[in-house]
């Protein structure tokens, strides 16, 4: 049969024929792609001549061409839009593609190669980008195994592949748990919600075609059922719910594959000579070492602990109040919160929510990204992988930059969370590439006919995965290792984290804040209140986040827990965690660690990004313009156009003069004592 996803995409700037491809298609694809990659390898690896970085490294970059074409489209509709044929492919795939990375890294000929290029390397006349590549190169190869020899070097093999199928289940439990789970409310059970919950409700049963109001654990969803439906029963039932995925019993329970992928992770550490898991995934990164985690993330413990505990007083005292003995529950936090904020700041979410529509925010976030970088979104009519995603073409000065796709709302076939990825990334090397980048997000869908509204943390999500996307649509580099988010991963949040704070410019908010229903501006009022509440509950957000990267780091740093469950108690036990908060994501649906290497002993590299934010961010304020011409065009050229072409740390002396210190992070999150 005709594949098209073996065949160049020749439409509207090389997006994807997705009303050509069936998922029949997809494995055959796959089979063509790994056996040309293969190919091209083992040509590389066998050629007769001298070793240079043209024939060996640019030569590499290069070789899986097709297998990143076909992988593009493939890993991002099995995300955003998977279904059972797709789940099947992905649990075969993932030790195929583990065996031939493996065969990559491991090719003995290939490493000698790449080794004499390193030892030869300041004879070679490189530019700066390319010595970095051949430095990332040779430090990829040796720490995938290529140096191992004998029952090491097949052990290691074995522990890739093994590895690569236990990453796919655990997502996939996750995924299945949140699909599965639904909870039906009767009339009476929408006592007390506001009317977008309510509609949010509506929407997610019509989306299972259900009739009436059903609760799902979509956070867009069950956050705000949290915030606000009086009913404790129901709001104990959801919330043991939403944090029990993966921990289910039967199929889908994520324990003992963590406790596996545990221990496989220590195994692969010590068969390439490092102490733990964490010595070695810290190696490359700005931390460096665990030790530098633990002090950044303590120091930021302590006040936010302290915080977290005078509020879980207060909050304890407004549940005694309404005649509830017993202390505050997880369950009880964010009803109780809501309340005190509406007393506080007399800011009410259900007020707010009408200003802050999806297309309103947006608009928003374009708009920023045209002041600061000159860029325009023109919307494009294509067919894509799923009606719910759009396009539009992102240009400068009619020049064309990207292809931006936004997936915004949730559904049964996407994982949860907010991410963003590429269908294709940005390259010079062999002709100028431009990049196709999606941001997928999981907003409530509302019924048909209304707007589509979003809670305040919610557009945060928006700006933050937009801050992802500009990083890959900005990347102005030679060679694909390099470009857009190929990042060290304490580094690669700075561009997202540091996007959110133009949604905190109050003059942002008064451009594009408009009512729904009426297309009134927010009130000043109302938009000064946001603007007072922005540190509010800081101290539940900060410790909920830093218990979850203390056990990630906790769970990497010594020998592997028999019993992650247990191991994470006794660390919660020991930090002393609030009663009243639980971790962000607890063990058997911490997808971050468990789905993969990613974030694996890197939790932690959201607040170290969030260090570097708080003071780029601060550069704008000494300019006296959160738009500033100049301070925009240093951004843009040592942040979001370097992509990994430079160490990290240098890139960002380049862009503020100097690195940050913890100061910034903690006035931000109102944690700055006196």
């Amino acid at each position: 049969m005709d594949n098209p996803l073996v065949t160049a995409f020749e439409g509207p700037f090389g997006i994807a024929p997705f009303a050509k491809i069936e998922d029949a298609h997809f494995a055959p694809a796959f089979e063509a792609a790994l056996a040309a990659a293969r190919a091209r390898v083992a040509e590389i690896a066998a050629d007769p001549g001298e070793p240079t970085f043209a024939n060996v490294i640019e030569a590499l970059e290069l070789s899986e061409a097709l297998l990143e074409q076909v992988g593009g489209v493939f890993w991002n509709l099995a995300g955003a839009d998977t279904n059972p044929a797709r789940q099947q492919l992905e649990r075969a795939l993932a030790p195929k593609l583990a065996a031939y990375s493996t065969e990559v890294t491991m090719n003995e000929r290939l490493w000698s190669r790449i080794s004499a290029l390193w030892a030869a390397r300041e004879s070679l006349g490189l530019g700066p980008e390319q010595m970095r590549v051949l430095t990332l190169y040779h430090r990829r190869f040796r720490r995938a195994g290529a140096a191992l020899e004998g029952a090491d070097r097949q052990r290691m093999a074995e522990v890739m592949e093994r590895l690569s199928v236990l990453s796919t289940r655990f997502s996939q439990n996750v995924l299945a748990d949140e699909r599965d789970w639904t909870m039906a409310l009767q009339p009476e059970d929408l006592a007390g919600l506001p009317d977008f919950v309510v509609a949010s409700a509506k929407a997610a049963a019509e989306e299972r075609g259900r009739v009436g109001h059903l609760l799902t654990l979509s956070r867009s969803l069950i956050v705000p059922f949290l915030q606000f439906s009086p009913r404790r029963d129901l709001r104990e039932s959801a919330y043991r719910a939403w944090v029990a995925r993966g921990e289910n019993g039967g199929e889908t329970d994520n324990r003992a594959v963590a406790a596996e992928i545990l221990s496989l992770r220590e195994e692969r550490a010590r068969l390439l000579g490092y102490a733990s898991f964490a010595a070695y995934k810290l190696e490359p990164e700005m931390a460096g070492k665990p030790e530098a985690v633990r002090d950044l993330l303590m120091r930021v413990w302590t006040p936010a602990k302290e915080k977290a505990e005078a509020d879980q007083a207060v909050l304890t005292a407004m549940m005694q109040a309404d005649g509830i003995n017993g202390p505050l529950e997880p369950w009880d936090w964010r009803y109780y919160s809501e309340k005190r904020r509406k007393a506080e700041y007399d800011l009410d979410e259900a007020e707010l929510k009408p200003y802050l529509g999806l297309e309103a925010m947006i608009r928003a976030a374009f708009d920023c990204a045209y002041r600061l970088f000159g860029l325009d979104f023109r919307p494009l009519d294509l067919p894509l992988y799923h009606p719910d995603a759009r396009a539009w073409e992102v240009t400068r000065g009619g020049e064309h930059v990207a292809v931006f796709i936004g997936d915004f709302f949730a559904r049964a076939s996407k994982r949860s969370g907010a991410w963003m990825s590429d269908f294709r990334g940005q390259k010079k090397l062999g002709g100028a590439v431009r990049p196709i980048i999606v941001n997928v997000c999981n907003f409530a869908k509302p019924a048909a006919g209304e707007a589509a509204l979003l809670s305040y943390d919610d557009a945060r999500t928006l700006f933050h995965e937009f801050g992802h996307a500009l990083h890959g649509m900005l990347s102005d580099v030679t060679y694909p290792t390099v470009a857009g988010t190929s990042v060290a991963r304490d580094f690669v949040e700075l561009p997202s984290q540091l996007y959110e704070h133009w949604l905190e410019v109050p003059e942002v908010l008064e451009a594009h804040a408009r009512h729904a229903a009426t297309g009134a501006p927010i009130p000043k009022a109302l938009l000064d209140r946001l603007m007072a509440a922005q540190t509010y509950d800081q101290g539940f957000a900060t410790v909920e986040y830093i218990a979850s990267a203390l056990v990630d780091l906790a769970f990497h740093e010594g020998a592997a827990p028999a019993d992650p469950m247990v191991r994470q108690a006794e660390v919660l036990g020991a930090l002393g965690m609030p009663h009243a908060i639980r971790m962000r994501h607890a063990t058997p649906h911490f997808a971050h660690v468990f789905s993969g290497d990613g974030y694996s002993a890197g939790y932690y590299s959201y607040m170290w990004s969030e260090v570097m934010d708080a003071d780029a961010f601060d550069a704008f304020r000494e300019a006296g313009d959160a738009f500033d011409p100049a301070v925009a065009a240093r951004l843009q050229r040592f942040v979001l156009s370097a992509g990994g072409s430079q160490d990290p740390a240098s890139l960002y002396r380049a862009f503020r003069g100097r690195m940050p210190g913890v100061e910034p992070l903690l006035r931000g999150r109102g944690l700055l004592v006196a």
